[in-house]
């Protein structure tokens, strides 16, 4: 039986924690131990408006069990208010050791209506948000040579899904972001990993019909508290959460065709081989795929 994963002291920032999958992470996290952060503006699922009292009614439950956390009602949208939500978790506990990024709106619409009020603000939170929170984290991070990073990404963004070009393209940007992270904090013992989850959320019960209640979103959690762990040496990888089932998902790339002179013709003539999956390779940064061409070229 392996020991239970406690935290010890250990400080997170969770964003978007009033509710949801992220209120599921801050629980669990402070039950063993962390010490919380509870980020929520308390908006409505596209993000208008605010709600203080969300992220206190968190803090409220976890204190009522035990455990300690303080609330923080600032948006991740801006660079001003991802500064600001480090310096709460400075401010109380004195040190920052885990970021999860979970904060997120929606504003679906089939692309052929996707407008820039509703393309802009769905980045906004979702992938800048990221970037303005774990930023602010990273020199603290790099200084005292650790730190988890967890972010909340999608098979909306991964492998596509109707109505969601502004969500998916900005989930599908934070495996790029950290997978870079992962490249770069692994000197400073940072590690970065991805969550691509599906959980019966205010978000989403309107979309899973009959599957809501087989994905409770507290079947998510464990994925992010072993990866936000320090025993966890996980780094710059993606994986699937649903319902108790959890499955790395990763990208692979075909031996491929090498020709030369290669041509537009050649590349007709040779598809089957250009897109043969049979000993694919699965890169892990820029220079291992860089490594493939070298050995084909």
């Amino acid at each position: 039986m392996t020991d239970a994963l406690g935290f010890d002291g250990k400080v997170a920032i969770i964003t978007g924690s009033g509710g949801g999958l992220g209120r599921e992470h801050a629980l669990m996290m402070a039950a063993r131990g962390a010490l919380v952060v509870v980020n929520d503006l308390g908006g409505a699922i596209d993000g208008t408006g605010s709600d203080k009292g969300a992220a206190e009614r968190v803090v409220d439950e976890i204190k009522a069990a035990g455990g300690e956390a303080v609330a923080d009602t600032n948006s991740v949208a801006t660079p001003e208010g991802g500064a600001a939500i480090v310096q709460t978790a400075i401010d109380a506990f004195g040190r920052i050791d885990i970021v999860v990024n979970n904060a997120g709106i929606l504003r679906d619409k089939s692309f052929h209506n996707m407008t820039p009020d509703l393309w802009g603000p769905v980045l906004d939170v979702h992938l800048n948000g990221a970037y303005h929170v774990t930023s602010a984290a990273w020199p603290h991070f790099r200084e005292q040579a650790y730190g988890r990073v967890v972010s909340t990404a999608s098979g909306a963004g991964i492998f596509g899904n109707f109505g969601q070009a502004n969500y998916g393209a900005a989930k599908m940007g934070l495996v790029g972001f950290t997978r870079v992270l992962a490249v770069e904090g692994a000197s400073k013992n940072i590690k970065a990993n991805v969550i691509a989850p599906v959980a019966r959320t205010r978000m989403t019960e309107d979309l899973l019909g009959p599957l809501a209640d087989k994905v409770a979103p507290e079947k998510v959690s464990p994925i992010v508290t072993y990866l936000a762990h320090e025993s966890c040496e996980a780094t710059g990888r993606v994986f699937s959460v649903a319902g108790g089932r959890v499955a790395e998902i990763f990208i692979g790339e075909c031996q491929g065709y090498t020709d030369a002179e290669l041509s537009p013709e050649s590349i007709a003539a040779n598809w089957d081989a250009v897109t043969n999956q049979d000993g694919y390779e699965v890169p892990t940064q820029m220079g291992d795929e860089i490594g493939l061409y070298m050995k084909h070229l």
